[in-house]
């Protein structure tokens, strides 16, 4: 471990307890491999609607557990790797399992307006903002 001036060892440690609570309350998905979590997320935003885009190859579809309650959005699943009986693996870095990804969206989304499409990999949730957080013109008399 590294040392800092001014910081005392035990931060550290209550840092790494800290990890491991988050990673068994999330069975272990919410902390992998550094910061990221599986599947890799990128989330962009309009005026009009919310993009949510995981990068989630080899799951099957039709498994996606994905819900919008007060603008959290959680989506779960699982990702089965097919595995030779017998062989022995020297490294294995593709995740496989169960994965939950957890993420809070503006609070004008509207939970009524979600579409979900899956290609090439890719999940694609589009969320609608609600009409009345829109801009609107508004014209001079």
């Amino acid at each position: 471990m590294f040392a800092f001036p001014g910081l005392e060892r035990s931060l550290f440690d209550d840092l790494l307890r800290l990890q491991r609570e988050m990673e068994s309350l999330w069975g272990g998905t919410a902390i992998r491999a550094g910061a990221a979590g599986f599947p890799a997320v990128n989330v962009g935003t309009t005026a009009e609607a919310v993009d949510v885009y995981l990068f989630a190859p080899g799951v099957d579809p039709t498994t996606f557990d994905i819900s919008l309650q007060n603008n959290v959005l959680t989506v779960a699943g699982e990702r089965r790797v097919i595995r030779e009986e017998g062989a022995s693996y020297y490294r294995k870095e593709r995740f496989d399992g169960e994965f939950r990804r957890v993420l809070t969206l503006p609070e004008d989304v509207d939970p009524d307006r979600v579409d979900a499409s899956y290609s090439d990999g890719v999940l694609h949730i589009h969320v609608e903002r609600k009409e009345s957080s829109k801009p609107k013109q508004i014209k001079v008399n």
